[in-house]
């Protein structure tokens, strides 16, 4: 399925479905914040109610193309069967930037981004579009990576299941910044204020079985996730 062109989101919330009830003044409805956010993240936890209304929650690889996020797994996968059968999803990423130590016990926070995306997935069917849909993920996890190595075969491609959510329906919730407490715990004698926490990318390890000869491709030893410092 080729990319679509990106849309510039509204401020107001698409639909009440994703309107933020409390802690609104967190709340981010612009398309270049969620963008921005499903880009730089790696893992989604995508979840669906089935028609007996038993909630699922997976863990899954996901790659935004566009106005739609990507997601795959194995055709056995009830989750999946039940999503391309109709069932509404619900897919969420987080980042988290750090944590917030208060004076207060219940003041004590994180720092955060995260999304939420409500809609119907589409299963990508076609031969051509499975293959981009899939080249997608994988040059979102390693930009570069899909030219160096194998493509799919025709087993594989029958044993994965491709699912396009549109991104309709979404929002983002940003924490940042320091401690908020009460105003007459301000004087307390306590340590109060920020862990930053940040994913960074370690050195390259070569599979043991690596034939002889075969350097680590830049985007391996220079590799860095968007918005990384």
């Amino acid at each position: 399925m080729p990319a679509q062109q990106r849309r510039t989101g509204p401020a107001a919330p698409p639909s009440d479905r994703v309107r933020l009830r409390r802690k609104r003044e967190r709340g981010d409805y612009d398309r270049t914040v969620i963008d921005a956010i499903l880009d730089e993240a790696l893992i989604a936890h995508l979840g669906i109610a089935d028609r007996h209304g038993q909630p699922y929650v997976v863990p899954t690889l996901h790659a935004r193309s566009g106005d739609v996020v990507y997601c795959h797994g194995s055709t056995a996968s009830r989750t999946l069967r039940a999503l391309a059968a109709g069932a509404k999803a619900c897919l969420t990423v987080t980042l988290l930037d750090g944590l917030v130590l208060a004076r207060a016990a219940m003041h004590h926070s994180a720092n955060y981004r995260s999304v939420m995306l409500l809609g119907e997935a589409k299963p990508v069917e076609a031969e051509a579009d499975k293959l981009s849909a899939l080249e997608a993920i994988v040059e979102h996890i390693v930009p570069g990576r899909w030219r160096d190595v194998r493509p799919p075969n025709e087993n594989e491609l029958r044993a994965t299941s491709v699912l396009a959510i549109p991104i309709e329906e979404a929002s983002a919730k940003v924490r940042s910044g320091p401690p908020l407490d009460d105003e007459e715990d301000y004087s307390l004698h306590t340590w109060a204020g920020l862990i930053p926490l940040a994913s960074r990318a370690g050195a390259g390890e070569a599979d043991p079985r690596l034939l002889e000869g075969i350097p680590p491709p830049p985007y391996v030893s220079a590799y860095r996730r968007p918005g990384a410092p």
